[in-house]
């Protein structure tokens, strides 16, 4: 049976949720044939990286990694990660990096080999609001994605990423945010269009 391992984060920031999680969490057990395995990561850099390595023992036919992109008002899969750490506030390990490379000698972006285009297509296709991102940040998000790009580079395993919005009662007054069901959909709808497109 073909496997996708799908991955959220841990609170973060003072925060008591994060939706990523409390989304994968929700995700089906099997889909389409393929069984979904849901892990959940630390919010700290090499880390969390580490943590997916340690559980892909086999390697999954996919990895699609989940986190929270606070600000944002729509499902956003990730085009692309970069090389480089630069923290705005601490890990939950306490870390702080600063101009750092990930990988000393890697390429300084690394291009998502899951089918992102077609993953926000599906979900616009049913009125869910989504689009391509270009900017995964320098956080830990983005040192997981370019991680697992670097890791899983030349082999079977597809690796992307994708941003979700603050849940209602996570968010300030006037920054954007989506219900819970609508993140389950929407994540749904990128693994269909995963397992569509293998």
């Amino acid at each position: 049976m073909s496997t996708v391992l799908v991955t959220g984060f841990e609170p973060f920031g003072g925060g008591s949720l994060n939706p990523s999680w409390e989304a994968v969490r929700r995700l089906p057990e099997r889909l389409g044939g393929w069984e979904i395995r849901r892990l959940r990561l630390p919010v700290a850099f090499g880390r969390a990286a580490e943590t997916v390595l340690a559980a892909c023992d086999p390697a999954p036919d996919a990895i699609l990694c989940v986190g929270q992109a606070g600000g944002r008002n729509a499902v956003t899969p990730e085009a692309e990660g970069v090389n480089l750490r630069e923290a705005r506030i601490p890990d939950n390990d306490g870390r702080q990096p600063r101009g750092e490379r990930i990988a000393p000698e890697g390429p300084e972006r690394l291009y998502a080999t899951l089918p992102v285009e077609r993953m926000v297509s599906a979900m616009m296709e049913t009125g869910l609001p989504a689009y391509l991102s270009h900017s995964a940040g320098t956080y830990v998000c983005n040192d997981l994605l370019y991680s697992l790009l670097l890791r899983f580079g030349g082999t079977a395993t597809r690796v992307g990423f994708v941003h979700v919005p603050f849940l209602p009662e996570q968010a300030p007054e006037g920054v954007p945010s989506m219900p819970l069901h609508d993140i389950v959909k929407g994540l749904t709808l990128c693994l269909r269009a995963i397992i569509l497109n293998s």
